[in-house]
């Protein structure tokens, strides 16, 4: 029997109680937008702080588990060599779909617009863009000056850049040094995945508290208002993973499209919810694991996804800059948009791995596109339903990248994946 990471069993997310508490507060929310009702107000007013505490708690537990789970996983491996086999062939998932995302993105918005043009106009007052990091500076923040400055930024991907290097240098020392800080990083990693079992427990609770207050605050109105633009970034999405996701997995994973659907319910559940990866990933190790993915693999792809696989966010900012460029009558040349999803492309890898984060750096997008960033207060009072959606895609791609590069890469006894043992993440 292959190795588990303590999510499953008993101890781990009740997937069918946290759907519950999902419909629930979309049901409580749309009532409460529509009726009015003290009693329903009153409900998810007292709700709302308890989302707030789950989401916290679980990005407590988030950045330690990361680093222990990456430790684990890399230290194991022993050869370099090894950690570039997987880490190259994530990398390359993540970047080909993300550019597979964008063209989707682009030409699914421009075809739907021509059936069904926007009546919305953007203002034309101006707004300050923030700068985007040039490719030198992406490169050179790769390594981190300070660590734990990183860490309490929730700097993720230098974090991971630092942990990887540490593990390489850890796996290459003599076996006993190597097995002792191994056995070390087990039992803390064992420590994290309990606290973590503990805390999903009130997953149900922390999702109707999450979902409930957007969803009344939001109503039926404002989403009518920008109806075609999350439509067809939703429908977009769908077709995404359907196109890529699923034939990736199906036929370089080895994995059936069911299996690997309904493996990832509880996955895109949380996502949904959350639309935090980071926040995702001790239900990712649990579904991951389940679809027999080994330790090693994804105690490295899931985590270096929950840092730079922003698929799903890649595409609804290609949507979100034909959408802003129609509303505001400016034509988009196919070198315009190719030079709007390059840097896209970059942003994508960059965008921080919390709620809405995709709007704040689809200035940069529209920037280079010639497109005013006013409309961005639009797409931030809509924007709760396709994070949802985007995050829940993103997080999707996470597990079927793990699940890609355990087809093409594997993790052979003699690679270290069976050292982690029952309990360790």
């Amino acid at each position: 029997m292959r190795a588990g990471r303590g999510y499953g069993g008993g101890g781990g997310v009740n997937h069918l109680a946290t759907a519950i508490g999902l419909v629930l507060g979309i049901v409580a929310g749309l009532l409460a937008a529509v009726t009015g009702i003290p009693l329903l107000d009153g409900l998810i007013a007292v709700a709302a702080p308890f989302g707030t505490l789950f989401i916290n708690a679980i990005r407590m537990v988030a950045i330690p588990l990361v680093i222990t789970t990456i430790f684990v996983g890399v230290a194991g491996l022993g050869s370099p060599g090894t950690v570039g086999r997987l880490g190259g062939s994530a990398v390359a998932f993540f970047w080909g779909t993300t550019i597979a995302a964008i063209v989707i993105g682009i030409v699914l918005m421009q075809l739907v617009l021509g059936f069904w043009p926007v009546t919305v106009q953007v203002g034309a007052a101006g707004e300050a863009l923030p700068e985007i990091p040039g490719l030198l500076d992406f490169f050179l923040g790769l390594i981190p000056a300070n660590p734990f400055a990183a860490a309490s930024d929730d700097a993720l991907l230098p974090l991971i850049v630092f942990t990887v290097l540490v593990a390489v240098a850890a796996g290459a020392l003599s076996g006993d040094r190597r097995g002792r800080l191994i056995r070390l990083a087990e039992d803390v990693s064992a420590m994290f995945v309990k606290l973590i079992e503990w805390i999903l427990w009130a997953a149900p609770v922390g999702v109707f508290g999450l979902t409930a207050p957007v969803i009344a605050e939001l109503g039926f109105g404002l989403l009518a208002s920008l109806l075609v633009f999350v439509a067809t970034v939703v429908a977009g999405l769908f077709v995404f993973m359907a196109l890529f996701y699923l034939p990736l997995v199906r036929f370089v994973g080895g994995k059936g499209v069911v299996e690997f659907a309904s493996g990832v319910v509880g996955t895109y559940t949380i996502g949904f919810s959350t639309t935090s990866s980071v926040a995702s990933l001790p239900v990712m190790f649990e579904d991951a694991d389940n679809l027999g993915v080994s330790p090693t693999v994804s105690s490295l792809v899931l985590s270096l996804g929950a840092a730079i696989n922003r698929a799903g966010s890649a595409l609804f900012q290609a949507a979100a800059v034909v959408l802003l460029a129609a509303l505001s009558g400016i034509p988009l040349s196919a070198a315009t948009l190719a030079g709007a999803g390059m840097v896209g492309f970059l942003v994508a890898m960059s965008v921080a791995p919390v709620p809405s984060a995709s709007i704040v750096t689809l200035a940069p997008i529209l920037e280079a596109a010639g497109v005013p960033v006013t409309g961005l207060g639009i797409l931030l009072g809509i924007d709760r339903i396709p994070d949802m959606f985007r995050s829940a895609t993103n997080i999707t791609g996470h597990v079927a990248c793990a699940v890609v590069v355990e087809g093409v890469a594997g993790a052979s006894p003699a690679d270290g994946a069976d050292r982690i043992p029952e309990g360790a993440a």
